[in-house]
């Protein structure tokens, strides 16, 4: 069926467009680059901001180009003196109420109000006038919150209600004194959020980031009677270059690892490793409930943000989730525990550090469940932009260091492992070990293109070892309401189910490298990373966790086996329903 086509004249330049089709997306199509602050493709797109406004011939007034649908012969103007000086004074006024710290601000150079008012030369604010103050909120282990640099754009309440459904923030109050913020104005803390930091990543200013942890690594680091030891998660690789200039989805592996060493770590493992252990454990627990007629389906418990958002919306339902830590959960404790003895070093004097795309890993690593014997499990937990801050404070050239390997013993990670970091990578790389296991063999399939992919709730039906095993793979909070509420309704036709807080997963954290709406309305960024996890995995010698001799030696020397009394000691844990609403 052709679709009905539009013709226009957008600054001179002919344009041929679908009907429907924006005023702002019919520009961009033909290279011409309308600026927005509010703009976010498929979340927000409100016309809130007012930057995008242009003008066409016939009407009186502006337009809003990002809301406004082309007509067949509308011309449009995008920079007329009178565009230029309207979206100048919008500008200034927004300015005029917005904290003026640029120089320390953790946005700055990479903040779309700074980028704009640098394109449009705002040089004197003509507007000083009132200025609203806020408090700013950083009682959360993981997200920040300063109102002082909000500009109502509205994309963070977009995201959390509509992408994530929680529905954490809105605005309230009125006119001038209208901000985001919470029920009853409290703290993200004790509010439903659940420290995806997706908001965080649609944030165009300062106003939404992570609670740092730089300082306190940099004096662990100095400390001589400290052995730091750090982990990388799979899904900073492929986007940590985009912070030195590289294309999106370029594997720095190699030069992460030799800057890391740089900086003065210790040791510096995988966290890939970690994925193998807990595949081998959560496979094993899921075999055990298929055969043993435990509670099903099970699902998967390493994404910290769907965890909470379980504990606190879902009680009841909390023995459906793996008793697994989280990856990097496991592999501190194994740090802490098995490398101490081996290579007789005390466990109080070894500092643990995670790097993760993700915020709310920084809430999972304070959880009072994650130590073993009074010894946390992690002691912090950096992002991947944090970790970019940490190469360039130490004078780190990124784009010309040499490639590194990973630290022995645990330096050696299956394909398995890698693709952890997009949603249907965990589903994979546990079945992988879980149809071998339940075959008694080592069978030739080892993708499964079923559950790949962006499509937000992916299922598939596998026949193991005579049997039907449904699963299912869902990315965003949103979708796993969804799946909730078919098991609690008591639908579920489901025996296994991969759920991961960010859509897209891992590659898509609150802690990756932040996009602006302009790239992000023209690339597919989950795309483009998580084929560099493939691309990895693709390339692995060993491809299934069961199958890394790292493991092999951990279980013969250590653990015993996947879900030994010492297996649960160190790898696994319990959950609790938590009250919707923490409010004092």
């Amino acid at each position: 069926m052709n679709e009905e086509m539009v013709t226009l004249t957008i600054d001179g330049v002919e344009v041929k467009t679908k009907k429907g089709t924006t005023i702002f997306q019919a520009a961009k199509e033909v290279g011409i680059d309308i600026p927005t602050l509010c703009f976010l493709k498929d979340i927000n797109e409100v016309g809130d901001c007012r930057m995008c406004i242009v003008e066409v011939e016939g009407r009186k007034g502006f337009a809003t180009s990002c809301i406004q649908t082309v007509e067949e012969g509308m011309v449009v103007h995008t920079h007329t003196p009178n565009v230029l000086e309207a979206r100048h004074v919008i500008l200034d006024l927004i300015i005029s109420n917005h904290a003026k710290d640029c120089l320390t601000c953790t946005r700055s150079g990479n903040c779309e109000l700074q980028a704009l008012a640098v394109k449009f030369n705002i040089q004197n604010v003509e507007f000083p006038g009132e200025v609203t103050k806020h408090k700013v909120d950083d009682k959360s282990p993981a997200i920040v919150r300063d109102f002082n640099k909000c500009i109502l754009c509205r994309r963070c309440i977009s995201t959390c209600k509509n992408v994530q459904e929680i529905g954490a923030i809105d605005c309230i109050e009125r006119g001038f004194e209208s901000c985001i913020s919470t029920t009853y104005d409290h703290s993200l803390n004790d509010v439903d959020c659940t420290f995806c930091g997706q908001c965080i990543e649609s944030c165009p200013t300062g106003a939404l980031h992570e609670k740092e942890s730089i300082n306190d690594v940099w004096v662990k680091l100095k400390d001589p009677d400290t052995f730091v030891v750090v982990q990388t998660a799979p899904a900073v690789r492929v986007a940590l270059g985009e912070e030195f200039g590289m294309p999106i989805g370029t594997n720095v592996k190699g030069k992460m690892v030799t800057a890391l060493k740089r900086i003065g770590f210790d040791k510096v493992f995988d966290t890939n490793t970690g994925a193998d252990l807990t595949i081998m454990e959560e496979a094993n627990e899921f075999i055990e409930r298929l055969q043993n007629g435990g509670v099903l389906p099970m699902i998967t418990s390493c994404s910290p943000g769907w965890v909470r958002f379980a504990e606190k919306n879902y009680g009841d339902l909390l023995d459906h989730l793996s008793s697994c830590k989280s990856p990097h959960q496991m592999f501190g404790a194994i740090i802490k525990s098995y490398f101490a003895k081996k290579y007789g070093i005390d466990r109080n004097k070894i500092c643990t550090v995670s790097v993760m795309p993700c915020i709310a890993k920084k809430y999972e690593c304070s959880r009072p469940e994650m130590e073993v014997d009074g010894v946390r499990d992690v002691d912090y937990v950096l992002t991947t932009r944090e970790l970019a801050r940490m190469i360039k404070q130490a004078n780190i050239d990124f784009a010309i260091l040499e490639d590194s390997n990973f630290d022995d013993p645990m330096g050696e990670a299956s394909g398995a492992g890698a693709i952890f970091g997009t949603t249907g990578g965990v589903m994979e790389a546990a079945i992988r070990t879980a149809v071998d296991t339940l075959e008694n063999r080592s069978i030739g399939q080892i993708e499964y293109k079923e559950v790949r992919g962006e499509k937000k709730i992916k299922e598939a039906t596998l026949n193991v070892a005579g049997k039907e095993v449904k699963i299912a793979v869902a990315s965003g909070l949103a979708n796993a309401r969804k799946i909730m509420e078919q098991i609690k309704k008591g639908e579920s036709p489901y025996h296994f189910v991969e759920i991961m807080a960010c859509p897209g997963g891992c590659v898509m954290g609150g802690g990756q490298p932040i996009k602006s709406s302009k790239v992000t309305s023209s690339v597919d960024v989950r795309k483009l990373r998580a084929n560099a996890l493939y691309e990895i995995d693709e390339k692995s010698t060993i491809r299934k966790s069961h199958e890394n001799p790292v493991m092999k030696q951990l279980y013969a020397e250590y653990l015993e086996k996947p879900g030994s009394h010492l297996a649960h000691k160190y790898l696994h844990t319990t959950y609790s329903s938590k009250e919707k609403y923490n409010i004092d």
